[in-house]
């Protein structure tokens, strides 16, 4: 049966509004963005932070290109290594999955981090040397409110090992360029620390409280540890407390101290401690406010971290004008003793501060640096 004109008129006019109005209603709903792709992983990781992910070009071991590597910049003479025995004798430690790269003379590396702009970070990289005993890893962040740092490679606290390093900074803008660089300039190109496993963290600002006027007393708030890693994270010396990889606290020494995990050593309390592994040349520090001529007490445990060093250990500590020797016989079981000792306040700052008198090695390789263990730091005020 036909529709008369009309009607087929009627019923086109229909469509078509109904068409409109359901083109309108999709256009003006809105589009959800797609989600920004994250700069790190669920572990810390910078994008191909641990070198698996190969370059596009290669010459040998060379890597050929700027923008070759995934998610890095490269400049100089950068190789893409793999752990192992090397030519010549050499033996690359590589702590993460099979690859790590080489930085030869003036070369380096950089990428690109989202950041908030006045927080404090903590970048955590493993790093070794691979030629001359004097290398060192540049490590600098731009722009930002922390000057350049070199890294001393040449001294291998943990042996055969690559050590795992970090390092502060304290964010001045919302994308930071983060840049390992090497230095020095050798004989050979080639020669030049090994990086690998670059890790960033966003530490919180800890505060004292009303029963304890020690920042950070646990050593809770720190660096990223990676759960494959059993070396500890060293913290370089001569760290400020205002960019310290270990927030309240100030490395005051010329040697780094070990910061360590309850996955892999043993811990007084919580999941965090700090180890001494230099001696006098290991030294942790922290100021706190005080009132002048009123008395305080001062109290925190030591132990062995139950990673092999055994023997007659000694931690010295310091408050104002007063010196307590703590010492403790290790069996390298990770026992522990508390200890403490009231001082006067001379000025409205002390500075408290804590050192090994001796100098240890593992048992397993004597080469290894250790020493005891420092935990659950604690100042209140005496009665008067």
């Amino acid at each position: 049966m036909e529709l008369p004109c009309g009607l087929l008129l009627l019923l086109f006019l229909t469509v078509s509004s109904s068409s409109a109005a359901a083109t309108l209603a999709v256009s003006t709903a809105p589009v959800p963005a797609p989600a920004p792709r994250p700069a790190q992983d669920a572990e810390g990781l910078l994008i191909n932070g641990n070198f698996e992910a190969a370059p596009r070009k290669l010459n040998k071991t060379l890597i050929v290109g700027r923008h070759s590597l995934p998610g890095w910049t490269l400049r100089g003479h950068v190789e893409y290594v793999s752990g192992g025995p090397q030519p010549g004798g050499m033996f690359f430690a590589v702590p993460r999955g099979v690859h790590a790269l080489r930085l030869g003379s003036r070369a380096s590396a950089s990428q690109n981090v989202s950041v908030r702009p006045g927080s404090l970070y903590a970048l955590t990289f493993a790093a070794t040397r691979t030629c001359a005993q004097d290398e060192a890893l540049r490590v600098a962040v731009s722009p930002s409110l922390s000057p350049p740092a070199d890294v001393a490679v040449r001294t291998l606290y943990s042996g055969a090992d690559a050590d795992t390093w970090a390092w502060g900074f304290r964010a001045s803008s919302a994308i930071a360029q983060v840049t390992f660089a090497n230095p020095g300039v050798q004989e050979d190109v080639a020669c030049g620390p090994l990086i690998d496993a670059v890790a960033i963290k966003e530490l919180p600002t800890p505060y004292p409280t009303k029963d304890n006027l020690i920042k950070n007393p646990g050593f809770e708030i720190g660096p990223q540890v990676l759960k494959n890693s059993s070396v500890g994270v060293l913290l370089p010396p001569k760290q400020k407390d205002t960019t310290s990889p270990l927030p309240g606290w100030i490395i005051e020494s010329l040697k780094a101290v070990r910061f360590i995990d309850a996955g892999h050593f043993s811990v007084p309390a919580g999941q965090f401690a700090v180890e001494l592994v230099a001696g006098r040349e290991s030294a942790i520090a922290q100021v706190i406010r005080t009132v002048p001529n009123r008395a305080y007490n001062l109290s925190f445990v030591v132990g062995d971290a139950r990673n092999g060093c055994h023997g007659s250990m000694l931690v010295e500590a310091f408050a104002g004008n007063v010196t307590q020797k703590v010492p403790f016989q290790s069996a390298g079981k990770g026992g522990v003793r508390p200890a403490s000792f009231r001082f006067l306040a001379t000025g409205d700052r002390t500075r408290l501060t804590f050192y090994s008198s001796y100098y240890h090695t593992k048992a397993s390789d004597g080469v290894s640096l250790c020493g005891p263990v420092l935990d659950q730091v604690k100042v209140v005020p005496l009665k008067a």
